[in-house]
């Protein structure tokens, strides 16, 4: 009676991949099925407590998380892959290392992958503002710098593609500024009601915590922007909940950049305004911090996104595998309101959904996943070298 009643708890889509696995893959596919591509994301946790301890990893070819990330990557075959925590090298060698030294060797028998084009770009993340933006008295360390961060870069994001990157079209956004964004949700002391950081700090704070990135993929004829971001988690701050809000306009930020008529506002780096081109395919990718149920997300944060009429959210990808890590512990299982199945990221405070691979409504979703083994499947041991797992998206695209 209780497997029964364990079983009834199970949302469908996973119920059905366990009864029927031949005819549902849930945790991972090998590759895309002609006329499609695959669009994954990763936050792969390699960022390192140093500056240059990931490019020593990279250099000597043993570092046992880079070969587990690799394998998972080997397995997935996505065509264009987003990982994120990756730490910025200003000298561009840890791309073509990973690709290298990692990617390019069989893991565990898989069979290599190549990415000949990838983009790297600076974040925020270590960047001193010289300002004390915690109010913890001091004005060094990571919670005062621009996003947050022990060194320059730590944290950073990395595009690996298949196909060729549009690079002198590439907009990034790490210089706007928060306050330039129209009712941005800046952080206000729940006391006073005075503003939480002062004028000289409004004056400088940007709102990217990493960066914000459009990165233009040519596919055959057609163009597909990658949108990147991984904004701040909501939390690890006071009753201000100056995380929280800065979560929710990096979220929107996208959101405006989308919609004709509300992204006048907006400056990329060079100085060049406004946002996406109207009738533009894109990808909208990232670890997002912002779960749509559960979580300390400000209330509708990537509601922003998901029900934004030109974002295709009508296919949620699932995995056995959170479902039945959710049933582990009974009291978070209570706790969570959302579909456990769904879920991307494992804390301790509770599984989450928080990474997202979201199209633009005019490409068409054929299948979509997470790579989460269940306890019993295959690659299960693989799930150690992060707390997110890899989310990924087959599309078809014109021509294909």
């Amino acid at each position: 009676m209780t497997a029964i009643f364990g079983l009834m708890r199970i949302p469908f889509t996973i119920l059905f991949c366990m009864i029927f696995p031949a005819l549902v893959t849930c945790a991972e596919d090998n590759t895309a099925p002609t006329g499609t591509v695959r669009f994954a994301v990763f936050n792969a946790a390699l960022n390192r407590p140093s500056s240059g301890h990931l490019l020593r990893d990279l250099k000597n070819g043993r570092n046992r998380q880079l070969k587990g990330v690799a394998e998972i990557v080997q397995r997935v075959r996505p065509d264009v892959l987003v990982l994120q925590e990756f730490d910025y090298d200003p000298a561009g060698e840890s791309a073509d290392l990973f690709c290298e030294n990692f990617l390019g060797k069989s893991q565990r028998k898989h069979e290599p992958i190549e990415y000949p084009y990838s983009y790297c770009g600076p974040v925020n993340t270590g960047l001193d503002t010289g300002l004390d933006l915690d109010n913890d008295g001091q004005v060094s360390g990571p919670a005062d710098c621009h996003g947050y961060g022990a060194f320059p870069g730590q944290y950073g994001m990395l595009v690996l593609s298949r196909y060729p990157l549009e690079e002198e079209s590439i907009r990034t956004f790490r210089g706007f500024l928060w306050k330039d964004m129209p009712e941005a949700l800046l952080p206000v002391d729940p006391e006073t009601g005075d503003p939480f950081y002062t004028e000289a700090e409004r004056k400088v704070l940007r709102l990217s915590s990493k960066s914000h990135w459009d990165v233009p993929v040519q596919i055959d004829a057609q163009t597909v922007h990658l949108l990147i971001c991984h904004p701040s988690p909501p939390v690890f701050d006071g009753p201000e909940d100056r995380n929280g809000r800065r979560n929710h306009d990096e979220i929107r930020f996208w959101a405006d950049y989308i919609s004709s008529g509300r992204n006048d506002y907006i400056y990329d780096d060079r100085g060049n305004r406004g946002g996406l081109e109207t009738g533009a395919a894109f990808i909208l990718m990232g670890d997002l911090n912002a779960d749509p149920i559960d979580g300390e997300s400000v209330k509708g944060t990537i509601q922003q996104i998901l029900d934004h009429p030109l974002v295709n959210a009508t296919a949620t990808p699932v995995s056995i595998g959170a479902t039945e890590q959710a049933g582990w512990d009974s009291a978070l299982d209570r706790n969570q309101a959302g579909d456990p199945a769904a879920d991307t990221a494992s804390f301790h405070g509770g599984n989450l959904r928080a990474d997202y691979a979201l199209p633009s409504r005019n490409l068409t979703i054929t299948a979509s996943g997470v790579f989460w083994p269940g306890i019993n499947e295959d690659g299960y041991d693989l799930l150690k070298v992060s707390d997110h797992r890899l989310v990924w998206v087959d599309v078809q695209i014109a021509g294909r």
